[in-house]
């Protein structure tokens, strides 16, 4: 189904808003500093890894010839020529006949080719400095010899750009003896909802106030894609409060400007009447989040203007901001996309996409996270929702059992 005449779709939408993303200039942080940020370029190692041979047992070093025959029946006995615990930079001569004590971690003796373990000898630890008595031979040159290299080579790469680094990557490249690295810059993200009905969470309620919760969810969103949050602010539905939100941004150097609310057809929308020639305004075919609003300054600052409602802004931001984020950032992942069942029936609004709030059941089925359905004011179901179930919009009504696309949030 093609949207209304004046909508657009949500891929265009999506499209307009990355065409107007700017790569930013990354800049290089020590490495202990690196956790949760992307690699802008790749990762190559220093070292190798391993970096040289070494032992994967405690036991002894050994020529496989010496010790290729032994068995509990008829055992071979080495005389130990040496010691060698890990760290240790000693390459003690092995001639045939000898065994070097080694332990896990320490480089194997150039003219070792196997090691046997404490456990296949007679003595095992208790009596392993002066003889081997050896009782099972290892299958082959080679047995418990980690090989340099067999993991990461020089100049190999270990993390490709746009990598986002974790414990695991983190330990990984310091691994392979990487001190720094080249990351894209956070994006610098102001969040501002908007209306003259909001205050504080936790102030004493006037009749037609509500708690603000929109810019703490944006922010809280935008973190989480790996942007840096420099204000959170709200600003009311009089005077030129959004304008001043982007002169503040733009002399803290922002990359993003994220409006909530003021951005519909009403008498009281401040972003719409204060940013009329900085952003386009106009509705996207989909549901939550048909009004938006979207610009960009001479110096690429991004401006989005998202609906007010929690839902609407939540969804907005999924489906428009976070690309924009990723993009920045130089990161392509995306989120996992699934095909369920619903477990239930529900309406959906005709020519508009939906992005119902939802959850997977035990049984593996989507169903909505509220109970009171698809609306957009509805905050505390959007608070239970594990992913969004996504309605095309030329379905009018879902019924249990329909098969749907499943976007499962983080």
């Amino acid at each position: 189904m093609s949207p209304a005449p004046g909508y657009r779709t949500v891929e265009e939408q999506v499209a307009r808003v990355l065409a107007a993303v700017r790569p930013r200039d990354p800049e290089t942080v020590p490495l202990a500093d690196a956790a949760g940020r992307v690699l802008a370029a790749d990762a190559r190692a220093r070292n190798a890894v391993p970096v040289f041979d070494n032992s994967a047992m405690d036991g002894f070093a050994v020529r496989y010839a010496d010790v290729a025959t032994a068995t509990p029946g008829a055992p071979v006995t080495l005389r130990v020529a040496g010691d060698l615990p890990a760290g240790s930079p000693a390459d003690p001569p092995l001639d045939p006949g000898t065994a070097i004590r080694i332990m896990t971690g320490a480089a194997i003796p150039t003219q070792a080719d196997a090691v046997v373990p404490f456990e296949d000898t007679a003595g095992g630890l208790a009596d392993s400095m002066r003889t081997a008595v050896v009782l099972r031979a290892p299958a082959s040159p080679g047995t418990n010899v980690r090989r340099a290299g067999a993991d990461a080579a020089v100049g190999a790469v270990v993390q490709e750009a746009g990598t986002l680094l974790g414990a695991r990557q983190l330990s990984a490249l310091a691994s392979v003896g990487i001190a720094e690295v080249v990351v894209a810059r956070r994006p610098r993200v102001v969040v501002a909802a908007t209306g003259s009905e909001l205050v504080p969470p936790g102030t004493p309620l006037e009749r037609g106030q509500i708690p603000e919760s929109n810019s703490i969810l944006l922010a809280a969103l935008a973190t989480e894609a790996g942007a840096e949050v420099v204000l959170r602010t709200v600003v009311g539905d009089e005077g030129d409060g959004p304008a001043e939100v982007v002169a503040l941004a733009a002399a803290r150097g922002a990359d993003v400007v994220i409006f909530s609310g003021g951005v519909s057809a009403g008498a009281y929308e401040p972003v719409r009447q204060s940013l009329a020639g900085a952003m386009e305004f106009g509705p996207v075919a989909m549901q939550p989040g048909k009004p938006q609003g979207f610009g960009a300054t001479a110096e690429g600052m991004l401006l989005f203007g998202l609906p007010g409602n929690p839902v609407s802004s939540a969804v907005s931001f999924e489906v428009f901001v976070r690309p924009a984020l990723l993009r920045l950032l130089g990161r392509p992942e995306q989120r996992i996309l699934r095909r369920l069942p619903a477990g239930a029936a529900w309406r959906t609004p005709p020519g508009r996409r939906q992005y119902l709030p939802a959850v997977v059941d035990a049984d593996g089925r989507v169903v909505p996270a509220a109970r009171g359905g698809s609306g957009s004011h509805l905050s505390v179901g959007l608070g239970g929702a594990t992913a969004y179930a996504i309605v095309p919009a030329d379905v009018d009504e879902v019924r249990e059992g329909d098969v749907l696309d499943v976007l499962e949030l983080g």
